[in-house]
């Protein structure tokens, strides 16, 4: 939601190609999706990118009614790894500077929830924040869909 720096949804978007997962950004943008820096930092994934972008929160919300919507937010009593999470549920993130809005998040507090961090710190980085919950989101659903194991480029694994 209304993400300000363009490498972070770079390299959130390149997160999403690697797990076929969909991004959905809710404008305002801080940049333009044509900026080099967000496609410096997805690579030349963003050409497969399943991207989505809306023109505020309620064009969001108009075009996805019964979306199950988890909200990623530092504020949150329950950690991201409580929830069960099924296959077309949403994670909202909120913008770096700001996080997403107390109305929204009050609105819906069984569905927010945070990554424990040392108290001494306000947030993780965004895209970093995503990989993290995306993962676990996608480790409860035992990765489906997505490679399980890798193969060397020269040699070959001992059986």
């Amino acid at each position: 939601m209304e993400p300000e720096i363009p490498f972070n949804t770079g390299a959130i978007g390149r997160t999403c190609v690697a797990t076929d997962t969909k991004l959905h950004l809710i404008k305002p943008l801080g940049f333009s999706l044509d900026d080099k820096m967000v496609k410096r930092s997805g690579l030349d994934y963003w050409d497969k990118l399943k991207l989505f972008v809306y023109e505020n929160i309620e064009d969001f919300y108009e075009k996805n009614p019964n979306a199950n919507i988890y909200f990623s937010t530092t504020k949150a009593k329950r950690t991201y790894d409580k929830v069960e999470y099924s296959p077309n549920d949403y994670i909202m993130f909120g913008k770096e500077s700001k996080g997403i809005p107390e109305e929204i998040l009050v609105k819906n507090e069984e569905h927010c929830v945070r990554i424990p961090m040392w108290g001494e710190i306000r947030s993780l980085n965004l895209s970093n924040s995503v990989s993290i919950v995306l993962y676990e989101a996608l480790r409860q659903q035992d990765f489906s869909e997505l490679e399980k194991f890798g193969n060397l480029h020269r040699l070959h694994w001992s059986e």
